[in-house]
């Protein structure tokens, strides 16, 4: 096993039994799905993490609001857009996250994992609001605050 998929078993495992009802282990697959997305990852995955990314980072949805958001985006079955994938995919990696403390500095951790992702994946940023746009997820202001402890 890979030192990465070794530390995101691990990550993942402490988000499952976080006790934050944000539910950030949202953030840690979308962070991973995107950071490691190739020619060979499906579309629809791609493309649920970038949203997700976008709406952690810009919108500070918590992780149960972006499942909602992905279950939207789901109930519709169409071709998912073909995003660009970046040389760069951020200078975080789950192997920094799992290097940190656990608690608030491991959950600090994983916002600016997803945050350096988001970053690299700048140029797909007008694809994904126009996907959400086109779903009538345009006003996304409602949001409550995510804090990046998890809290939120």
């Amino acid at each position: 096993m890979s030192p990465e998929q070794d530390a995101y078993d691990k990550l993942r495992c402490y988000t499952l039994l976080h006790r934050a009802p944000s539910f950030i282990h949202q953030h840690v697959v979308d962070a991973f799905t995107a950071q490691h997305a190739n020619d060979q990852t499906k579309p629809i995955g791609l493309t649920f993490a970038l949203v997700g990314l976008y709406l952690l980072v810009e919108r500070r949805f918590s992780g149960k609001q972006i499942q909602r958001v992905h279950a939207r985006l789901a109930s519709n079955k169409r071709p998912w857009p073909v995003f660009m994938l970046p040389l760069d995919r951020g200078l975080m990696t789950v192997v920094d996250v799992t290097a940190t403390p656990e608690g608030v500095e491991r959950d600090a951790a994983i916002y600016a994992w997803c945050s350096s992702v988001w970053g690299a994946f700048h140029e797909n940023r007008r694809a994904v609001v126009e996907l959400l746009g086109q779903f009538g997820i345009a006003d996304l202001s409602q949001a409550a605050p995510v804090l990046p402890d998890g809290r939120g």
